[in-house]
């Protein structure tokens, strides 16, 4: 495919390079210097960039949208660079005190080492030396510099707008923004970027909005994230609130083709990861008898060993697509020796990771999610897990206090339609049953694992009333493994642990829900996992301290 590239007056077609469906940026920008032989000048020039017809910077984020859209014309000229991004010293020698010389020119100037020559300061002698200003410290203030700048940029367009009153006082008041207050702040960024930049701002102004949000709501930044508001933007998925909004009102307004792939993230269950072995891993034949000791022995001790030295063999079983077997078929012993998922959990992450959850949830974030459902709209199914929360109002039907909590919390992070898949989106109170189900004490079991339709593990409840569990089980591929669990929280966690030990992707509705439980509360793959812009919202509120 040729475009029309325009450097200083001239104009000349230049074949855009593809691979892989996608239109490469930086190979074509390679070849339109090459053609036009302007090298970048950052000492007279500038840096080079490419813009549209209407000198718009075009960056590798849309650069494939626009040409996939039909754009043809694309301009390449320099970006000059501020006078203040270099700053330099003359020091005479030890003995006498140094110098420094400030750049006089405009900021939208080129800076040239030209420009310094004349200066007095030149007249020095030729023992004079040129020190360059730390990186490090001449880095931290353009950092602080960026910062003062993106929130003075946000305050000033939310102040300009009349909604933006109620966005400063509902802020200062709770220290957080409901979903509805930052629905309209997101809108109103948005519409400012879109007026000021284009319909497709590039990633630098996008990222600016982002930064002033959370400079200027401290409160509202993520700590677990890498910069603390990718929640709202994140560059290198192209995610976020304020991402969402742009591409709602870019569909809105353009009916092209759509830019290319983003990146792909790992589903963490089914990540293949490195193991904290400790102990020997039998091999050839000593493994294949360990494997007849597990299925025939009646020493659980001797079981839990043997399951130990056969771990890094069942880890391979569960991450290899072609296996024919099921794990449960090779290793039975999982149905009625319970503690065994645990004890693998433990073995690829650690005791200490695998207690957070029966640490955290109960002393802290149970209590939190409490208060935080409080915000949730009314239903049958929320007032009555409400309910069931509240000692006051103590609920007869109900689910007992840990697992109606988890529930709540399943309400505040909803399911969501799963991009363009052609599947209908189900409510909170419908997911609720791909995670929990509940059967009377006396109801067949082998009748109710005959009728299960799904893959994905859920927490398996019998007993006389749902808030007093006499037997917990972990549903998996049509079986059901015993939970020697005193608690729901601790069948929970059981039921948390299943999915990486078994490798396991999460339901879909449940999606949000068990990202937030592990990077959240047991701190798995923080930073690295896909987490949805709800998820870091949630976690910033319930972690923020007031």
């Amino acid at each position: 495919m040729l475009v029309k590239v325009e450097y200083r007056g001239v104009q000349k077609y230049i074949k855009v390079p593809q691979s892989d469906e996608c239109f490469h940026y930086s190979k074509f920008l390679q070849d339109v210097t090459a053609k036009f032989c302007c090298e970048p000048q950052l000492f007279t020039e500038g840096v080079l960039v490419l813009t549209d017809t209407s000198d718009t910077e075009v960056d590798s984020d849309i650069f494939d949208e626009l040409v996939r859209s039909g754009v043809r014309a694309f301009r390449v000229g320099y970006q000059k660079q501020l006078a203040t991004d270099i700053e330099i010293s003359l020091v005479e020698d030890e003995s006498e005190s140094s110098v420094q010389a400030t750049p006089l020119v405009p900021p939208t100037s080129p800076v040239s080492l030209s420009d310094h020559s004349s200066s007095p300061a030149s007249s020095c002698s030729s023992d004079s030396t040129l020190i360059l200003k730390s990186t490090k410290s001449r880095k931290k203030g353009q950092e602080e510099l960026d910062r003062d700048q993106a929130k003075q940029m946000v305050y000033t367009v939310l102040r300009s707008n009349p909604k933006g009153e109620e966005i400063f006082n509902e802020y200062d008041k709770t220290k957080t923004l409901s979903d509805a207050t930052r629905r309209q702040m997101v809108n109103i960024l948005v519409a400012d970027m879109i007026e000021s930049h284009g319909r497709i701002p590039p990633i630098g102004v996008r990222t600016n909005y982002d930064l002033g949000i959370a400079t200027l709501f401290p409160y509202l930044q993520d700590p677990y994230s890498k910069n603390g508001y990718e929640h709202y933007y994140d560059p290198e998925a192209n995610s976020g609130y304020l991402a969402w909004r742009l591409k709602t009102v870019q569909r809105n307004t353009y009916d092209g083709a759509r830019g290319g792939p983003r990146p792909n993230f790992q589903d963490s269950p089914t990540t293949q990861r490195e193991s904290l072995l400790v102990g020997e891993q039998l091999l050839g034949e000593d493994l294949r008898e360990a494997l007849s000791v597990i299925r025939h022995s009646t020493d659980k001790a001797v079981v839990k060993e043997k399951m130990r030295a056969t771990f890094e063999y069942r880890q391979k079983l569960v991450h290899d697509p072609d296996a024919t077997s099921s794990v449960l078929d090779v290793f039975p012993r999982f149905l009625d020796t319970p503690m065994l998922i645990d004890q693998d959990f433990s073995m690829m992450f650690g005791e200490e990771v695998s207690g957070r959850f029966l640490s955290k949830w109960p002393s802290y974030f149970k209590q939190k999610v409490i208060t935080e459902s409080q915000s949730l709209s009314s239903s049958p199914c929320v007032d009555e897990l409400q309910a069931s929360v509240d000692p006051e109002l103590p609920s007869v039907f109900g689910w007992d206090s840990d697992i109606a909590a988890l529930l709540l919390l399943l309400h505040l992070l909803p399911p969501t339609s799963r991009g363009h898949k052609k599947t209908a989106k189900i409510s909170s109170a419908q997911a609720a049953n791909h995670l929990v189900r509940f059967v009377k004490e006396g109801v067949s079991l082998t009748t109710f694992l005959e009728k299960v339709d799904t893959r994905q593990p859920f927490l398996l409840c019998i007993g006389e009333q749902k808030k007093n569990i006499q037997r917990f089980f972990i549903v998996v591929d049509q079986r059901a493994i015993p939970c020697d669990a005193p608690t729901s929280v601790a069948a929970f966690d059981g039921l948390f642990k299943a999915h990486f030990v078994f490798s396991l992707s999460y339901d879909e509705a449940l999606c949000s829900f068990y990202t937030f439980i592990q990077t959240t509360i047991y701190n798995i793959d923080v930073g690295s996992a896909k987490e949805s812009p709800r998820v870091k919202e949630l976690r910033a509120r319930l972690l923020r301290e007031r």
